[in-house]
């Protein structure tokens, strides 16, 4: 919703439950104690972590991940407009690296060496064409620095990646050695099957899968250099703590994580988190009740929630009365159905213009579509309007 900083300004102090709707609200208590779990566990078993952005997407947020005062300093980026985003931070001397993480592709080089200037930047790379890509442009542009790349590997997930068992694995790294333009930093998996996971136990065998993987790859390299190592997907960096790796004194492991602040219904799904734990909400409004199917309607559509699934059913539930699910959305309206298990009527569950709070199934992409955040206290009260970077 098109609002100005001052119209948004005048929510402060008052219950969430006043905002205009469709309202993304974030607690901030439970994202700091989502936060300081996960340090606490990255500090317990002695690691580096470098988190992803791509969740809230907001300075206030990336800050709170990296320790508040700067404990970690290096993050991992999904847009341009993300890194741009960070630069603030970066002049504080909070971020000395942006990963940029995907694929990296031709247009890109120009921003990522201008943003190379105010902070570190690392690019990902899994195929050989990406080093050819790197060549031509250090020599067309007299850029003398040679890039530093994270090499992709693929070990499941089925996204990006080079297959662990790919013998262009083996060549990447040969000629990616072997070229001036570019240095190997270290090996990125991403363990993005893990959400399929359902209990602790098994999300801890996918990141020992995950970290194993990249050790083979790593093992690729002719040259004895220092090397990192970066997993994690957030199921599995939930189970950090279980992580006993004997590794060469010459490798870095690295977690990465990014949606561990805000959590959603999928990380829920995984049995990694409690629904105390879940710290966004998006705030909708009861705009019409059908009796004779039912149902209700309200102002929360495809746009406002997302069309993500789980184990949980619909594409999010009430808050307060989670048998109550958005099972069916428009662009703009989703459709309330009750659970067969615990039918209750509709006409007696909601009255037209009464607000409701949902849970959401992927964070991530919910949050993409708010240009503001209401962030709000323990008693749910908002105190602060974060904005967040948006676009590409």
């Amino acid at each position: 919703m098109d609002f100005d900083p001052e119209q948004l300004n005048a929510f402060v102090g008052k219950p969430a439950l006043h905002l205009p709707t469709p309202a993304l609200v974030l607690s901030k208590p439970t994202i700091e104690r989502n936060t300081t779990r996960l340090l606490d566990d990255v500090k317990k078993a002695n690691i580096s972590f470098r988190c992803h952005v791509k969740t809230l997407k907001c300075g206030e947020v990336t800050r709170l991940m990296l320790g508040g005062d700067g404990v970690h300093k290096k993050v991992v980026a999904s847009t341009l407009r993300e890194i741009r985003g960070l630069l603030p931070l970066a002049r504080e001397g909070i971020v000395e690296e942006a990963l940029y993480g995907l694929p990296c592709r031709p247009s890109a080089l120009p921003e990522l060496d201008r943003l190379s200037r105010d902070v570190g930047i690392q690019i990902m790379i899994d195929h050989e064409a990406h080093v050819d890509m790197c060549e031509e442009y250090n020599s067309r542009t007299g850029r003398s620095e040679p890039w530093s790349v994270f090499i992709k590997v693929d070990m499941g997930s089925k996204r990006a990646g080079a297959p662990l068992d790919s013998p262009r694995l083996k060549e990447l790294v040969r000629r990616a050695e072997g070229s001036d333009a570019v240095r190997i930093c270290g090996f990125y998996c991403h363990a993005g099957h893990s959400y399929d996971c359902k209990t602790t136990d098994a999300a801890a065998s996918v990141l020992h899968e995950e970290v194993n993987a990249a050790h083979e790859a790593a093992d690729m390299m002719s040259s004895q250099d220092p090397v990192c190592i970066s997993f994690g997907a957030t199921p599995t960096a939930h189970v950090v703590s279980s992580l006993s790796a004997s590794l060469p004194a010459r490798v870095n492991l690295e977690l990465h994580a990014g949606n561990f602040p805000a959590n959603d219904l999928q990380q829920l799904s995984t049995g990694s988190i409690q629904p105390s734990d879940l710290a966004v909400r998006v705030l909708a409004e009861i705009v019409s009740v059908y009796p004779e199917r039912n149902e209700a309607i309200i102002n929360a559509g495809t746009i406002a929630l997302a069309k993500e699934t789980s184990q949980f059913p619909g594409y999010a539930n009430l808050v307060d009365a989670p048998h109550w699910n958005a099972g069916r959305l428009s662009q703009e309206h989703g459709i309330l159905v009750c659970s067969e298990e615990q039918k209750e009527d509709a006409s007696k569950a909601f009255k037209i213009g009464q607000r409701v709070f949902l849970n959401v199934q992927h964070a991530c992409i919910t949050s993409a579509n708010y240009g503001w955040y209401a962030v709000v206290d323990e008693q749910d009260v908002v105190r602060e309007i974060w904005y967040p970077w948006r676009g590409w």
